[in-house]
């Protein structure tokens, strides 16, 4: 796992730092046995002077198992606004993979009707 973090308008903090590092290994747990993850994480203050108080983003910008996800959040706290990026690339993640299961089991029994004979569609062609 290989991150980048870096901090705009404020100061980067161990505090900041550890609590980043471990949302993304919490992530870790979605990458295959071996998939490597690199990524980029900015967090800072979008304003210093707004008119509702301080204004914190987060972005996560990562790649695993050569795909490429990026999650951007913007709030009045720092903690809440990595939660909230954090939750939003889980997501996206996890709907990456549920689309990629229902295309495979699609086409399965797609080749399956195929070589039963029930269906004369070609799973390759989309054409009868």
């Amino acid at each position: 796992m290989n991150v980048n973090i870096k901090a705009t308008n404020i100061e980067l903090t161990n505090a900041i730092s550890n609590y980043i590092s471990k949302k993304i290994t919490s992530i870790e747990k979605f990458s295959k046995k071996n998939g490597k993850i690199f990524g980029y994480v900015e967090v800072g203050k979008t304003t210093n002077h707004h008119k509702q108080g301080d204004v914190f983003k987060a972005e996560f910008d990562i790649t695993m198992n050569s795909k490429h996800y990026f999650a951007l959040s913007e709030m009045g706290d720092l903690y809440s606004a990595i939660d909230d990026a954090k939750n939003e690339l889980i997501s996206k993640i996890s709907q990456d993979k549920d689309r990629k299961q229902t295309l495979f089991k699609r086409g399965a029994s797609s080749i399956k009707k195929m070589i039963k004979g029930t269906s004369k569609r070609n799973p390759f062609t989309s054409k009868y």
